[in-house]
């Protein structure tokens, strides 16, 4: 079977919150009648990704659609996880045009791409593209040491300076896999700052990796779909750390966990109260869901170090009771007991 007849899929990669699932509902907006299918991948127990995609109201964008991998590094549990998924799609009567896997912010790509490569799915589906969707802003805020050299030189003057950071390791993996990168938020970067963010990315993919710039993940699907990359043919040029070595990847530099309260005053209320928190114990990701007093629709809750962002997306469900819940990830080592007090509502 040759590549063309073939299902193809589209990994999309990406740190935390950098806007993977922005891109993915601007894919289902842009998609022009082709009928996708996804697959969304999530570290912590509230399947947020998964609801806003659902909740999403696109044409064309049913549940069933939807598949969700929760709580569980898709790179991890290709086995157990990720190959049912992918042969539960490919058994529908009505088969899918081209099928979205969305991973986990603290997924490493290439495990995942070689599975393309298992007996059992390799004559059937091929990966089209894999698309780092980077944060811009937090690149330009020094989050990720993009410069080896710098940081050698920093360690020379510090021993006890690891020379990467779990961070600094995952989105080089990101873009060592990558076919194209998103460069996301990019209107939030300061116009002299946008040349230094695009170099350091650069400097890290693939000579022919094309960059891109996009606001909310705005991108047209006839960009980000049909690279005909077969990337599971073409292992050996994509870079990652764990090469010629087994598959190790420790999450346990990383923690999260869901947190459920009661509703807020108001939205700034909120944010305001999760900025402190960010503060103050160093998170990473806070995401989730929250009820506004006096208002029917839920709240959309999206932050990445100190920024946020939230949009009421739709009402209330009769079955669901209106309540304020989170996901917080960070490093390792969080005083949950004290977030948990400080997020619930004064």
């Amino acid at each position: 079977m040759t590549v063309q007849d073939k299902i193809p899929v589209t990994i999309l990669t990406g740190f935390l919150g950098a806007g993977k699932t922005s891109a993915i509902r601007h894919l289902l907006e842009t998609a022009n009648g082709k009928r996708l299918a996804l697959i969304i991948n999530e570290f912590g127990d509230l399947g947020v990704d998964g609801e806003i995609v659902k909740g999403c109201g696109i044409e064309g964008c049913a549940d069933e659609d939807v598949l969700e991998l929760a709580n569980g590094c898709i790179c991890c549990t290709v086995a157990d996880n990720f190959l049912p998924t992918i042969e539960t799609i490919l058994a529908r009567p009505d088969a899918p045009d081209h099928i979205i896997i969305e991973t986990s912010g603290l997924a490493l790509p290439k495990p995942l791409i070689k599975a393309f490569n298992w007996p059992e799915v390799r004559n059937r589906v091929t990966v089209d593209g894999v698309v780092a969707v980077v944060d811009g802003p937090a690149v330009a805020d020094g989050l990720f040491a993009m410069d080896p050299s710098a940081v050698d030189a920093q360690q020379q003057n510090d021993v006890s300076l690891d020379h990467e950071s779990p961070l600094e390791e995952l989105l080089e993996e990101q873009l060592g896999s990558a076919d194209l990168v998103l460069l996301n938020k990019m209107d939030m970067v300061a116009p002299d700052a946008v040349r230094g963010v695009t170099e350091d990315i650069k400097s890290s993919v693939r000579a022919g990796v094309k960059l891109l710039n996009s606001e909310h993940g705005r991108i047209d699907a006839a960009i980000l779909l049909g690279l005909n990359a077969a990337a599971e043919g073409d292992l050996a040029s994509r870079y990652s750390h764990h090469d010629g070595a087994d598959h190790d990847h420790d999450h346990d530099d990383f923690t999260s966990f869901a947190v459920e309260t009661g509703a807020f005053a108001s939205p700034e209320a909120l944010t305001e109260r999760l900025v402190t928190l960010v503060k103050e114990h160093d998170l990473l990701r806070v995401k989730g869901f929250a009820a506004i007093e006096g208002k029917q629709m839920r709240l959309v809750v999206q932050g990445v170090g100190g920024r946020f962002s939230t949009y009421f997306d739709r009402p209330w469900n009769v079955s669901e009771r209106p309540s304020s819940r989170m996901v917080f990830i960070g490093l390792a080592g969080l005083d949950e007991i004290a977030i948990r007090l400080g997020f619930a509502p004064h």
